[in-house]
């Protein structure tokens, strides 16, 4: 079976009834790259999400991939 290792970010925010606290406590491999009592902005391979999205653990927004974010974040060279 092949895997899909796209590593996204997304930002999670917690469902009714948990708490960003319950997010951090999942046991799923994460990037944590913001927090606030609103949810969190991590890094976080499409299996992985899937689990979250799957099993409603959170509202997932996705921003870009990784990939993406570090083409945007890389310095331009000048000619």
């Amino acid at each position: 079976m092949e895997t899909d290792d796209t590593e996204w970010v997304v930002r999670l925010t917690p469902t009714a009834g948990s708490s960003v606290h319950d997010l951090l406590r999942l046991l799923l491999s994460m990037e944590v790259w913001e927090r606030s009592n609103e949810g969190l902005v991590v890094a976080i391979k499409e299996t992985q999400l899937a689990e979250i999205t799957c099993r409603s653990l959170a509202h997932v927004e996705r921003l870009y991939t990784v990939a993406e974010y570090e083409r945007r974040t890389r310095p331009r060279e000048e000619p």
